[in-house]
């Protein structure tokens, strides 16, 4: 691929090169040079990526839109301009890294990690892990990967029958096998997977005594994918949103036959230009048939279509209401048939209910049943308070990036538990329409602030990671553990100095005496479920030697966490959104490296 690419830019250099400077100076410097602590990266730290992954980005990744009105040879030139670096010469050989000889028979566990939370309730706790938390300082790295296109490692992977299946934003879906690393298959989706993959026995199995499993997940061009599990064949792929910024990033969850997939958007990110006509999407959340990926309903978490409602000061019209995009997987209540998701944040100054709320729609309608606003107004778009498309009073984009966590309490009573990127945990009553029943505040709050991806929990404990990065002395990074019942803090633990950026942004994996935060610094650390104590630390930036022999470097840790499955501790590094450091390497970790 690298070869091809430089073959091309050798063939657009002899002709009349695309000016680099000034096309970012026309497409895209009104969102990328704008002050840090935005989700926009700034010029700075776009110098930061290599050309071949800001090509990546604009042709298949998360600026596709943006891309979408470029030309091939002007995205070239706009790589080279904004890295000010050359294309790597490195080949990759294809058949690297892969497995010999016949795999084992293909049989789920219960000591599995499977997608996003484990189980259905999202609590992100594996209860049988295959170590003790006394092994925890044993740790030791077994076997590194390479993303061989990958712009930055930020797919969650997961853990099942002995295989580590896991996404790419070089938007290849990888089989390897969880205790060499070695590659049993590839998929190519075609644009980026962010999401957790889901691995579920087929629904026609009862039927016709199958024995066949299939993964499923989402990408960035908003379509959601069925794979054999064993093989990577394609069994369906079904395009979900037409809005041409629409994505999947949360997992879908699976369910009596039903995949339950959520669509976020990237439009918020256009919406800080002044010629950009913003905003048109609704977040939304699809229910497919799972053997066949028809759509048996989708709702929007927006009620009301947008319209033009006024016009910026460069005299473009604005629309509204938008937003509310679901980020993060769905939370399945197979008892009362709900299934309940966090939004996002509205785009427009058009207020709607259902932003930045925990809402419940019923499992067999797609009926929203209800929607608990937690924090209303937030109104927002790159470049706020500034930009000509910013609403007036503009919220802190304080969403919800995290999935809900479903929790029993004893006696029947069961609670939502909600972490938001304000820096507040809650506790919210199922049967009063979501109605808060304790808040606690661990962090200062913001864009990149907050509780990022989701808290983890075990049967009386949510322990939560706080990032503020970008709230300087006012942050509070770290690790705490609420009481789940009353919202008590029991005990925190601040993010360590000396380690660089302190930010704890990426999801809490949690076992038994044990919780697993990354840092933004590209720090893995494990903490004592009883009193907080780091007990082990692993520093991933570094160069690693790699089982299918890519040159691979560690990062940010951020999105999603790592996965804990018979004895084994597997996290993607090198998710630099935002300022973060850029890694492609996949780490798996066990007792002793063994």
């Amino acid at each position: 691929m690298r070869l091809l690419l430089l073959v091309a830019c050798a063939i657009a250099v002899s002709a009349a090169t695309p000016d680099g400077a000034a096309i970012f100076e026309s497409h895209c410097a009104a969102c990328h040079q704008i002050e840090t602590g935005s989700r926009t990266p700034t010029r700075a730290e776009l110098a930061n990526l290599t050309p071949e992954q800001v090509m990546s980005a604009l042709l298949r990744g998360k600026m596709t839109t943006q891309g979408s009105v470029l030309a091939t040879t002007e995205i070239r030139a706009v790589a080279l301009y904004v890295t000010g670096k050359n294309w790597s010469a490195q080949p990759v050989d294809p058949a690297a890294g892969r497995c010999s000889g016949n795999p084992k028979p293909f049989s789920p566990g219960s000591g599995d990690w499977n997608g996003w939370g484990v189980d259905s309730s999202n609590a992100r706790y594996q209860p049988r892990p295959g170590f003790q938390a006394a092994d925890a300082p044993r740790l030791k790295l077994k076997w590194a990967f390479g993303f061989p296109d990958d712009t930055q490692a930020a797919g969650q992977p997961v853990i099942v029958a002995g295989r580590v299946f896991v996404g790419s934003n070089g938007g290849v879906v990888y089989s390897l096998d969880a205790s060499t690393g070695c590659v049993y298959w590839t998929y190519n989706a075609g644009g980026i997977v962010r999401s957790a993959i889901s691995i579920v026995k087929s629904p026609k199995s009862s039927r016709q005594k199958s024995s066949q499993w299939i993964a499923y997940f989402g990408d960035y061009h908003a379509s959601a994918h069925a794979v054999d599990a064993e093989t990577g064949k394609l069994l369906w792929k079904v395009k979900i949103d037409d809005h041409p910024a629409a994505r999947v990033t949360g997992s879908p969850a699976y369910h009596d036959g039903r995949l339950y997939v959520p669509v976020a958007s990237s439009e918020e990110l256009d919406g800080g230009s002044p010629q950009y006509e913003c905003c048109t999407f609704r977040g939304s959340l699809t229910a497919l048939d799972a053997e066949t990926g028809r759509i048996i309903w989708k709702t929007y978490s927006i009620p009301d279509p947008p319209k033009v409602y006024k016009t910026n000061a460069a005299g473009t019209k604005l629309y509204g209401p938008a937003g509310a995009g679901i980020w993060s997987s769905p939370t399945v209540d197979a008892k009362r048939k709900r299934v309940y998701v966090g939004t996002g944040n509205s785009y427009t100054g058009v207020s709607i209910p259902t932003s930045d709320s925990i809402a419940a729609f019923d499992l067999l309608t797609g009926s929203l049943l209800w929607s608990s606003q937690l924090t209303p107004g937030d109104n927002w778009v790159p470049g706020c308070p500034k930009s000509p498309n910013c609403p007036e009073n503009p919220g802190e984009d304080v969403d919800f990036g995290s999935s809900p966590v479903l929790h029993s309490l004893g006696g029947g009573k069961q609670i939502l538990v909600a972490s938001q990127k304000s820096g507040v945990m809650y506790g919210l009553d199922l049967d009063q329409r979501g109605k808060v029943l304790w808040k606690t505040r661990i962090g200062v709050g913001g864009a990149q602030g907050g509780i990022q991806w989701g808290a983890a929990l075990d049967d009386h404990t949510a322990y939560a990671a706080v990032s503020d990065v970008f709230t300087r002395d006012k942050g509070t990074p770290g690790m705490y553990a609420i009481k789940i019942d009353t919202g008590e803090k029991l005990w925190t633990t601040p993010a360590p100095d000396g380690a660089g950026n302190k930010a704890q942004l990426s999801a809490v994996s949690a076992m038994p005496g044990l919780a697993f935060s990354g840092s933004w610094g590209g720090h893995l650390r494990a903490y004592s479920t009883k009193t907080g104590e780091i007990v082990w630390d692993f520093d991933a930036l570094r160069d690693f030697e790699t089982i299918n022999h890519v040159q691979a470097q560690g990062g940010s840790f951020n999105g999603g966490g790592p996965a804990i499955a018979n004895g084994m501790v597997i996290t993607t590094c090198g998710y630099g959104f935002v300022g973060g450091k850029p890694g492609n390497v996949l780490l798996a970790f066990s007792v002793d490296g063994q």
